[in-house]
C-alpha cells in the first residue's frame, strides 16, 4: 500500500503542474481574440501575384469591411491578414472557395492542395468558380445584406443536401479525388456575377491540371442527369413547349470490346408540369407522340454534350470506368483518351411521362 502511494502521488502531482501550465506551442483560441474566416475569394493579382478577399469580421453584429491582399504565396495571405486586423483569423470555419476564372485558366491544383493540407480546413469545403467581379459585389453588398458570406454558404449547403440537379456542387475533397483518378475529371460550378446579384451559370469542365472549358443551359442539365445527381426537380423543354418535374435517370453505359463505340441508354421518368404547345395531350395517341418527341430531344441534347467532351478529350462523364474488367489490364490515361476522342457514340432514350396532374 505504501508502495502504491509512493508512486501514484508524485504522478499526480505531475499532471496537476503540467495541467496549470501555458504550453508555447499551444494556439490561442480565445472566442475574443479570434475571427473564424468563412470564405476566400482567389483572383490573378499584378505581375503574377496572387490576389486574395475575404470579408470580416463574419457573422458578427459588427460593421463588415472587405479586406484585399495581393501575395505571392497563399500561406503567405493568411500571415498578412493577421496584421491588419486585430482578431487574429481563422481557417477552422472557411466554408468556400471562390476562384475567379482568369486565375482557374493558370492555376487550380497547386492552390486547392495547399489549401488541403491544412489541418484546419474542412475537406467539405466547397469550391465555385466565379465568372465576373465578385470583390465589386461585396463592396456593394456587404452594408446592404447581413451575413452575406453566411448566406451564400446555406445556398449551396441547400442544393447539396437536397441532390436536386439544380446546379452542381463540388467540395474540396470531391475535386482531389477526381484529380487522382485516370478515368475522371474534375468539375465545377460557376457563378456569374456583376454588382447586382450572382446567378448559377453552368459547369467547368477540368482535364489534368488545366481548365477546358464549360456548359451552360441545356448542356448543363444533361450532364445533371448522366453524371451528376441524375435527378431534376424541373426540367423545362422550351422547344416542345412543355415542362417536366420530378425527372430521374438510370444511365447504363457500354463501351465495345475494340473501343470504337460507345453505347448510353437513358431510362427516364417524370411527369408534365406544364404544356403550351399544339398536341392534345388527353388523347392517349397524341400523348405517345409528344413523348417521342422528348426522347428525340434528349438524345439530340445528350449527344451534343458527349461530344463535347469528346473534342475537349475531358472525362467528366467517367466513360472510362466502364471499360474496366477483371480480365484486363487497365489501359493508361492517354491511350484512352485516344480511343474516347475518336468513338462513335449512340444515345438511346426511353421516357416515361405521367400526363399533366389535374
Amino acid at each position: 500500500m505504501r508502495y502504491i502511494k509512493r508512486v501514484i502521488l508524485p504522478l499526480l502531482c505531475c499532471v496537476l503542474v503540467l495541467s496549470g501550465c501555458s504550453s508555447p506551442f499551444v494556439e490561442d483560441n480565445t472566442v475574443e481574440e479570434v475571427a473564424p474566416v468563412t470564405f476566400w475569394s482567389l483572383n490573378k493579382g499584378e505581375n503574377g501575384k496572387l490576389e486574395i478577399t475575404t470579408l470580416v469580421p463574419p457573422v458578427m453584429n459588427e460593421k463588415k469591411r472587405l479586406f484585399t491582399l495581393d501575395v505571392d504565396l497563399l500561406k503567405q495571405g493568411k500571415k498578412d491578414f493577421n496584421l491588419k486586423f486585430y482578431r487574429e483569423l481563422k481557417l477552422g470555419q472557411l466554408r468556400m472557395l471562390l476562384i475567379n476564372e482568369n486565375l482557374a485558366k493558370k492555376e487550380v491544383i497547386s492552390l486547392m492542395n495547399t489549401i488541403l493540407s491544412d489541418p484546419d480546413v474542412s475537406p467539405r469545403l466547397y469550391v465555385v468558380l466565379v465568372r465576373g467581379n465578385f470583390e465589386k459585389y461585396l463592396e456593394k453588398e456587404k452594408n446592404e445584406h447581413k451575413n452575406l458570406d453566411y448566406f451564400l454558404y446555406r445556398m449551396f449547403r441547400h442544393y447539396e443536401r437536397r441532390n436536386q440537379g439544380e446546379m452542381t456542387i463540388v467540395n474540396i475533397h470531391e475535386f482531389m479525388e477526381k484529380v487522382y483518378s485516370p478515368y475522371s475529371d474534375p468539375v465545377l460550378p460557376i457563378f456569374k456575377v456583376n454588382e447586382k446579384k450572382v446567378t448559377y451559370e453552368g459547369t467547368a469542365f477540368f482535364k489534368n491540371n488545366d481548365y477546358v472549358g464549360s456548359v451552360k443551359d441545356m448542356e448543363d442539365q444533361m450532364f445533371q442527369l448522366l453524371a451528376n445527381d441524375h435527378y431534376l426537380k424541373n426540367l423545362p423543354l422550351s422547344p416542345l413547349k412543355v415542362s417536366l418535374g420530378q425527372v430521374r435517370s438510370r444511365v447504363h453505359m457500354k463501351v465495345d470490346r475494340n473501343y470504337k463505340t460507345l453505347s448510353i441508354k437513358v431510362h427516364v421518368k417524370g411527369r408534365i408540369d406544364e404544356y403550351r404547345g399544339h398536341r392534345n395531350i388527353l388523347s392517349s395517341s397524341e400523348m405517345r407522340k409528344l413523348n417521342k418527341d422528348i426522347e428525340s430531344y434528349l438524345q439530340g441534347q445528350s449527344m451534343d454534350l458527349v461530344k463535347k467532351t469528346q473534342k475537349l478529350k475531358a472525362e467528366p462523364l467517367e466513360v472510362g470506368a466502364h471499360t474496366l474488367s477483371p480480365l484486363l489490364q487497365p489501359m493508361s490515361r492517354k491511350e484512352w483518351l485516344n480511343y474516347y476522342e475518336n468513338m462513335k457514340v449512340k444515345v438511346d432514350y426511353i421516357v416515361k411521362i405521367e400526363p399533366l396532374s389535374l
